[in-house]
């Protein structure tokens, strides 16, 4: 059985047991929360396509980390203008254990 869920304006393929990592989330680790926006549950031959959403699906995980991504170098540069400008982005995520999909 898996699903696919959105969080943080993307979208993921997960089933039980995966380690995902999204976009940061405000909570502590070692919490559990409950991710609402279930786009599609299938279970073998069975598939379910909601319209956004499932109603009552939901996908149960656990926060296992929360961290940074590498740095993202950005480097702006106009060539025969003395224009050089860097910069550096490292990005948070969160990452989350799913323990359970249920479908209401």
């Amino acid at each position: 059985m898996y699903a696919i869920i959105e969080t943080g304006g993307k979208q993921y393929r997960v089933a039980e047991g995966d380690l995902v990592t999204v976009e940061k989330l405000d909570a502590s680790q070692g919490s559990t929360l409950d991710i609402p926006r279930v786009l599609m549950l299938a279970d073998g031959d069975s598939v379910q396509v909601g319209k956004p959403y499932l109603d009552g699906a939901k996908v149960t995980a656990e926060v296992a980390a929360h961290g940074k991504h590498d740095k993202v170098h950005i480097v702006k540069f106009k060539r025969r203008k003395h224009h050089l400008k860097r910069q550096g982005h490292r990005q948070l995520f969160t990452q989350l254990k799913i323990t359970g999909i249920s479908n209401g």
